[in-house]
């Protein structure tokens, strides 16, 4: 039997480098929480941490609402999320995260509030009761989830799997390395010479796309578009040619819609043009995939078919907002789609059994699923070493990263906290010369070695109290 004794919640405000545009919002500053749990169990007691970013326009994208308020909203549903753990008890991490789900789901319908913005308060919980069993019982994430020591039962998710248990349906082994598939923003300049002279940057990191290619070897990209096909298409064009320039060996690259078209026959007239433009015709050889093109209000109501005319090539398309509750992913599958995002903000239990049912479907045949690994502009130095751990868990290569090029590596955070981070996880991290500690990228890849042998991800436990906020 395991219990919650205590949480703290902390924030540390971040500044972006160079801003991050992404749909209809752009990210300069930012909070980061950090949730702090205390669990007992027979082993004595163990502290678990987890983090996040609290971005606007992301949970709901209403471009009515002030900032300031989603903020206020995002902190309202963790906070009642913690509410709801204080000495609660449970026979197994999943259990408890079971329950949790439930009461957090049925306070959020009293309140209005959409599911993928209230679990985010549940996983949050979540993330940091993993990190507290897996340091109290001396087990790596991998070994917790293959060996059945989470709880974690398929069957309560996604009926399909009953009786089935993760270790029938995920890697035998941790990937030991991702592909970063680099996020290039609505707003990021494509050549040197798109910057304006008073916006260069002098922080030793490349702030171009082709200067960012150059410095980390990159062959993986996600591309950002906004719903606007003619605008689109353009600036796809030039993209291209910066990727055929500078990728002479090949690269792959997903199409991000973030929500941005509202009505099917838009989005089909956007891959129409795509498809007729001999200048893009290598890049449409080159794409993954397609992530949530069209807005939550329609996506889940929309057949594929719908997309596109017939006769066309097609492309996977897979849902990553519309991915909100339990029952999202086969819903989607019906549609058409081709799967779904991970990212652990909408919650690691269920990202494992979204991936389980994946990989069962397509062991009995059916093509083109998949899940890719995106981002919540994940920077450490907690939440992106969890993300890694997790993804490497899940056997998925190629994952979205982007918090490498928006902040300027750990320098928001204290040298003695930057010094630990490299002693612990110097094949993720690196420093330049006197500058502070950042990610390591290589021939477009990131190790993900030390984070799958750690607890779960992290294989220190800062003090918080030195570097943030309790709120």
């Amino acid at each position: 039997m395991i219990r919650v004794r205590r949480i703290r919640l902390f924030r540390k405000d971040l500044r972006t480098r160079m801003p991050f545009r992404y749909g209809i919002a752009t990210m300069v500053d930012v909070p980061h929480v950090f949730l702090n749990l205390e669990m007992e169990d027979s082993f004595g007691l163990h502290h678990g941490i987890s983090a996040d970013h609290l971005p606007p326009k992301w949970f709901t994208k209403d471009p009515e609402r002030d900032p300031i308020d989603e903020v206020d909203e995002m902190l309202e549903v963790v906070r009642q999320a913690i509410e709801l753990s204080q000495e609660r008890e449970a026979a197994t991490p999943f259990d408890f995260w079971w329950d949790l789900y439930r009461d957090q789901s049925a306070w959020a319908l009293t309140r209005s509030l959409p599911p993928l913005l209230s679990n985010f308060g549940v996983t949050l919980v979540e993330r940091a009761l993993i990190d507290a069993w897996c340091r109290g019982h001396r087990l790596t994430f991998f070994e917790a989830v293959r060996r059945f020591d989470l709880g974690v039962d398929l069957g309560r998710i996604h009926d399909e799997l009953a009786g089935r248990q993760p270790g029938d349906e995920l890697p035998e082994a941790p990937l030991h390395s991702v592909f970063a598939r680099h996020t290039v923003g609505l707003a990021d300049p494509l050549r040197d010479g798109d910057i304006p002279a008073g916006e260069i940057l002098n922080d030793g990191l490349p702030q171009s796309l082709e200067a960012c290619i150059r410095f980390y070897g990159l062959t993986h990209f996600k591309l950002k578009v906004e719903g606007k096909p003619d605008q689109d298409l353009a600036r796809l064009r030039t993209i291209a040619e910066v990727l055929e320039e500078n990728c002479p060996d090949g690269y792959a690259a997903s199409l991000d819609g973030n929500e941005s078209f509202r009505e099917a026959s838009t989005y089909a007239s956007f891959w129409d043009g795509l498809q007729a433009d001999p200048k893009l015709n290598r890049l449409l050889e080159r794409l993954l995939f397609v992530e949530q093109p069209l807005h939550r209000d329609i996506a889940l109501q929309t057949p594929l078919s719908d997309l596109s005319e017939p006769g066309r090539t097609q492309c996977p398309v897979i849902i990553d907002e519309s991915d909100a509750e339990l029952s999202s992913l086969p819903q989607a599958l019906e549609l058409g789609y081709s799967g779904t995002s991970h990212k652990n903000c909408k919650g690691v239990f269920k990202g494992i059994a979204n991936r389980c049912l994946i990989n069962m479907r397509s062991r009995e045949g059916l093509p083109h699923l998949m899940m890719s690994g995106e981002d919540l502009s994940n920077v450490g130095p907690i939440a992106l070493l969890q993300d890694l751990a997790v993804q490497s868990t899940l056997g998925i290569e190629s994952v979205e990263r982007n918090g490498h090029h928006y902040f300027a590596g750990l320098s928001a955070y204290p040298g003695s906290l930057q010094n630990r981070v490299l002693e612990t996880h110097g094949d993720l991290y690196t420093r330049s010369g006197s500058g502070p500690a950042r990610v390591t990228i290589a021939n477009g890849r990131m190790s993900t070695r030390s984070t799958v042998d750690a607890p779960f991800g992290v294989g220190f436990q800062p003090d918080l109290d030195q570097f943030a906020n309790e709120i």
